[in-house]
């Protein structure tokens, strides 16, 4: 490093990271014509990421203090996604001048020395930028980097100094107007060089150097079979701008095919079998994201952003929601207590608590083995060595007619037989006729 400089002063500096939690639909939003609200929280994400990879990657050479000051979530969901590296500070109130400067006097009063605040959208950042902000701050009380859009995407200060009073945030001149503000003070300034901040369509377009091209987040598919008691409205909960929904019909010879035509959605036809119906649909899909739901599972509202929400942390591998029917029976109650405690706990959902998945760690794992019976817990003894399987903060809700016609005993003592029995390597094909009941009022 240029004469020891950030060595020797490095216990004593700071960078702040201004972002905000990615919340669909109210991050990036000037993109979500061109991503969709979840695309575009997925970009806020990977941003973010980047950005805190670049900082963290030169801070540890020289022990300088980070900072992650946030606007949206709370420290908790931070912490999940993040962990445990730097400090964590909420923005606080008024615009975003105020927000800034009470960031860089709380870090002063803190025993800060030389203090660098930059954003989340700029890409390009580098560790040698860090470096020659923090090398100006010796020789200078003001640096900023300049974005091309005429606003800035990096500020670093050397004791507390407002050059925010007055700036119109979000209009052109707010660079040109801060280094008036820093003139009118006697500040001596050091212009990193410029860089492009991600905030518009064509900011997009010019970083990825192409087309952008919108696809669904997620791709909800359906395996079905003489369902059309429960399909229409299992579709309708499905539907949502950031989805496609695939309904894989294995030959009903009811209604189904279509109920599920008249919602408007894409319908397939397959070999009976949910495991092959599954693995039909995922080959057609297009979302990032796969989710396998039964035909007489209802999704939550607003169950993408629980979706994304639950993938967001390092080494999650998928996810499932959390469990419950749509009967009060006799330990019903207790089922669904046991059900998910193993889910949540031991990390084992079933199928019908709407399993999910990136689509390449789908594919990775070769689909579901395409078997009578219990393909959900073998697919998700596979996906658990890839990382957690997390539970969303919402139920799916299941048809209760299982249990119903069969009694919750006997059904639930057929489920544990049939998990004992994978475990113990048993075939599918032998548990099989454990499993069977007559197909009215059957899961499909």
């Amino acid at each position: 490093m240029r004469n020891g400089r950030i060595q020797r002063n490095a216990l004593k500096d700071r960078v702040i990271v201004f972002g905000r939690y990615p919340v669909p639909g109210t991050v990036k939003t000037r993109l979500i014509p061109a991503l969709g609200g979840v695309g575009a929280a997925d970009l806020q994400r990977q941003l973010t990421e980047k950005t805190l990879r670049t900082v963290k990657s030169w801070v540890l050479k020289y022990h300088v203090q980070v900072e992650l000051c946030f606007e949206g979530g709370s420290r908790e969901r931070i912490r999940r996604w993040l962990g445990y590296g730097p400090l964590v500070s909420r923005q606080g109130e008024g615009g975003l001048g105020d927000r800034m400067l009470n960031a860089f006097k709380r870090a002063f009063k803190e025993g800060a020395r030389r203090v660098v605040l930059l954003g989340t959208d700029i890409p390009d950042l580098r560790q040698a930028h860090l470096e020659e902000a923090f090398d100006a701050l010796n020789h200078s009380q003001l640096v900023v980097g300049p974005s091309r859009d005429g606003g800035y995407w990096l500020m670093g200060l050397e004791r507390p100094v407002d050059v925010f009073v007055g700036i119109h945030w979000g209009r052109e001149g707010v660079l040109e107007g801060t280094l008036q503000l820093a003139e009118q003070q006697g500040l001596k300034t050091h212009l990193l060089e410029p860089l492009n901040d991600i905030d518009t369509t064509e900011d997009l377009r010019a970083w990825r150097k192409g087309p952008l091209h919108r696809g669904p987040y997620l791709s909800v598919i359906i395996p079905t079979l003489n369902e059309e008691g429960s399909i229409r409205e299992t579709v309708e909960k499905a539907k949502d701008p950031n989805v496609e929904v695939i309904v894989v019909d294995g030959g009903s010879r009811d209604r189904t095919r279509e109920l599920a035509e008249a919602s408007g959605v894409k319908v397939l036809v397959s070999g009976a079998g949910r495991s092959v119906q599954q693995n039909r649909g995922a080959g057609l899909s297009r979302g990032n994201v796969l989710l396998f739901l039964h035909a007489d599972t209802r999704l939550p509202v607003r169950y993408v952003d629980h979706v994304f929400e639950a993938l967001m942390p390092p080494m999650t591998a998928g996810g499932a929601f959390q469990f419950r029917t749509d009967v009060r029976i006799s330990l019903i109650k207790a089922v669904e207590w046991v059900t998910n405690f193993r889910s949540r706990f031991l990390q084992l959902p079933y199928g019908d608590q709407a399993l999910f998945m990136k689509k390449t760690v789908f594919d990775s794992l070769g689909g579901f083995p395409e078997v009578p019976i219990a393909e959900d817990l073998l697919l998700v003894r596979k996906l658990r060595k890839r990382g957690r399987i997390r539970v969303a903060g919402a139920q799916a809700v299941t048809s209760g007619r299982r249990w119903e016609k069969l009694g919750v005993i006997r059904t639930t003592l057929i489920n544990y037989i049939i998990m004992a029995g994978c475990y113990l390597g048993v075939s599918p094909e032998t548990m099989a006729p454990l499993y069977s009941i007559p197909r009215k009022g059957a899961k499909g």
